[in-house]
């Protein structure tokens, strides 16, 4: 019986801080997508233009064998 009671006890104390996390104040965490506004969305847009060019600025490597010496 006695470890019956240590089991849940420590089944309860494993779960408490996911509980925890999802009883956050406010409600939910996530932002809402639908109540964007034009500056947030310019400036994301801009952000992943920048991101992309950045991307494609990027040389191309040369495909290396490591095993090249040993054959």
């Amino acid at each position: 019986m006695r470890r019956v009671i240590v089991v849940l006890a420590a089944i309860a104390l494993l779960i408490s801080p996911a509980y925890a996390q999802s009883r956050g104040k406010g409600g939910s965490k996530r932002p809402d997508n639908s109540q964007q506004t034009e500056d947030k969305k310019k400036k994301e847009t801009a952000a992943e233009k920048a991101y992309k060019d950045a991307l494609r600025s990027i040389p191309d490597q040369k495909v290396s064998d490591p095993w090249a010496k040993m054959r």
